[in-house]
């Protein structure tokens, strides 16, 4: 099998250059820009333009995962106090969940702020978990009253 190649024309660039080459090849020079060229990072309007590594979010959902562990503990010793305080069972589990949920979301939206304030901590992402958080707290209250 034989390799048969075209030799490069003198005015083609074969792509490199040898250091003697260089004064035997024409130059070719690019035409000079004639305006500014602006370089504008393409972003939402009103969003951050800090990014996030993944070892930060690892930690974060670590994090977040053991204080959900905490907080299944937690729920199950407050059904027991409820249910200890003569509240019906039904209601002091249904007054447990909501308290995990509250806690939850409300430690959900302080660990989304701690890894990264300046993406998370916004309105659009911090006000609905806090408000979750906080109605599921309030309802476990009342629920747990009856």
């Amino acid at each position: 099998m034989q390799n048969h190649q075209t030799p490069a024309t003198p005015t083609e660039d074969p792509g490199f250059k040898l250091p003697g080459e260089a004064e035997a090849q024409p130059k070719t020079e690019l035409p000079a820009a004639t305006g500014q060229v602006e370089v504008v990072p393409s972003t939402v309007e009103g969003a951050p333009v800090t990014d996030t590594s993944t070892r930060d979010l690892a930690i974060g959902a670590a994090v977040f995962a053991v204080l959900l562990l905490v907080y299944f503990f937690a729920r199950n010793a407050y059904v027991h106090h409820l249910v200890v305080r003569r509240v019906a069972p039904s209601s002091a589990g249904s007054a447990g969940w909501l308290m995990f949920v509250g806690l939850a979301f409300m430690s959900a939206a302080a660990v989304l702020a701690i890894i990264n304030a300046s993406k998370f901590l916004t309105f659009a992402v911090t006000a609905p978990l806090v408000a979750v958080g906080l109605v599921a707290l309030a309802a476990a209250f009342f629920v747990g009253r009856r």
